[in-house]
């Protein structure tokens, strides 16, 4: 491998040229021959003896040159990246200029770590948010208590909102029933908003016994399509009409659903709960703010390669997790009405911005000469053990030292930015 040419351009994009001497290609498509040569039937030879120059004249001279530089170009352009000194993100895009006996010239565009030039990263002023607690945050916090608290009794009279009504129901589009129209003993919590538009309005005031044809119209946004706007009628029959019973909401209550002995006890400790919540949030805004000021103030240029490496990096996870639950992805974001390319402009923003932040970070680490003690990476596996619920030897397994280190180490950048930084009213 000879490197030939290294141009710099705008971006931090590097464009590699590379030649392969003709000996070293010949070499491989020599290679390619002797494993193929086995597959090929020339007549007048036995299968695997025909010469080089024979299949070659009959298949072409170039029938071994695709899966020679194939075997040829990673190492290749491995050599020039050292050569050149390059710390290289994301894929090389290869384009083979020239291909022959006499050799192979080919590009590689390459995305190479930005160098990132620190403005101001202590000191920085950001909005930090007032927090309080007020009697409505409690009551709201106290609901899903009483909803698990609460149960239902059958009632003789007409349904009313809030009301569950257990329903036989059939959709006729056309005076036709239709797919997943149909139902029996279906219990519909009257208000929920969980069947379309219309329908649950209708029901209000049916009593026992009694049926109804219910007229409504499919949102044009429905997730069947050849429903979707349509219109529909609904022969609907009421089984039977729950009403919910509330507890009362007092000391016997509290003993009931926590483990309180007073309704204020239990109060005081959502209270708690809620302030501590909204501090972490606040804290959380305020960090973020401050670091998009760091980087805001700092001077980088992320290749278009780099944020793509990461964006198929997520991407290839993502699929793995959906894989996990039975489902492919492009069958998922179909239901999410989304597709590949759309997904990943969404998450182009979000993940750009993490790459800033690692980058300024490192440059903080540099700028500050942060290391990570061995106290401080031993204290790091305790933590990833016990947010993983894993044994501490496991962690060490699979993350290595120089991980290890890195990581406290951007963690130690970023609370030297934030506990310099200054938090203003709103």
């Amino acid at each position: 491998m000879n490197l030939k040419n290294v141009e710099k351009k705008e971006k931090n994009v590097v464009v590699l040229t590379i030649e392969i001497p003709a000996a070293d290609f010949d070499a491989a498509v020599e290679k390619v021959y002797r494993s193929m040569r086995g597959r090929l039937n020339v007549h007048g030879f036995r299968k695997g003896k025909a010469p080089r120059k024979i299949i070659e004249r009959m298949y072409g001279a170039d029938i071994f040159y695709e899966d020679a530089l194939n075997a040829l170009y990673p190492t290749a352009i491995d050599e020039a990246i050292k050569e050149a000194g390059l710390d290289v993100v994301g894929y090389p895009q290869v384009n083979v200029d020239h291909v022959g006996k006499d050799g192979v010239q080919m590009t590689a565009t390459l995305g190479v770590k930005p160098e990132v030039k620190l403005g101001q990263y202590k000191g920085l002023e950001a909005v930090k948010d007032s927090v309080e607690v007020t009697d409505e945050d409690v009551e709201n916090e106290l609901k899903p208590f009483i909803s698990r608290a609460t149960t239902q009794e059958s009632v003789e009279r007409a349904v009313e909102n809030g009301d569950t009504a257990v329903i036989d129901f059939e959709g006729f589009r056309d005076g036709v029933p239709f797919d997943g129209g149909k139902g029996e003993n279906y219990s519909l919590k009257i208000g929920s908003g969980s069947f379309i538009p219309g329908f649950e309005e209708q029901v209000v005031g049916m009593n026992v016994g009694e049926e109804k044809d219910l007229n409504v119209t499919f949102p044009e946004e429905y997730g069947a399509a050849e429903l979707a706007g349509a219109a529909a009628v609904f022969h609907v029959k009421v089984n039977e009409i729950k009403a919910d019973v509330v507890p009362e909401i007092d000391d016997e209550f509290a003993k009931d659903v926590s483990e309180f002995e007073t309704l204020d006890e239990l109060k005081a400790d959502l209270r708690a709960k809620v302030l501590k919540r909204k501090e972490d949030a606040a804290q959380t805004a305020f960090e973020t703010a401050v670091m998009d000021k760091a980087i805001a103030n700092a001077e980088m240029e992320v290749p278009d390669t780099m944020v793509q490496y990461e964006l198929d990096r997520q991407m290839e996870n993502f699929e793995n997790r959906i894989a996990g639950y039975g489902m492919k992805l492009d069958q998922y974001l179909g239901m999410m009405g989304t597709n590949r390319e759309e997904f990943q402009e969404n998450q182009r923003p979000g993940v750009l911005r993490s790459i800033q932040q690692d980058l300024v970070l490192e440059a903080v680490v540099k700028a500050e000469g942060i290391e990570a003690t061995q106290e401080e990476k031993d204290a790091e596996v305790k933590r990833l053990a016990e947010e993983n619920n894993m044994d501490e030897e496991k962690v060490r397994s699979f993350v290595t030292d120089e991980q290890l280190a890195n990581g406290v180490s951007l963690q130690k950048a970023s609370n030297v930015i934030v506990e310099s930084a200054v938090a203003v009213a709103p």
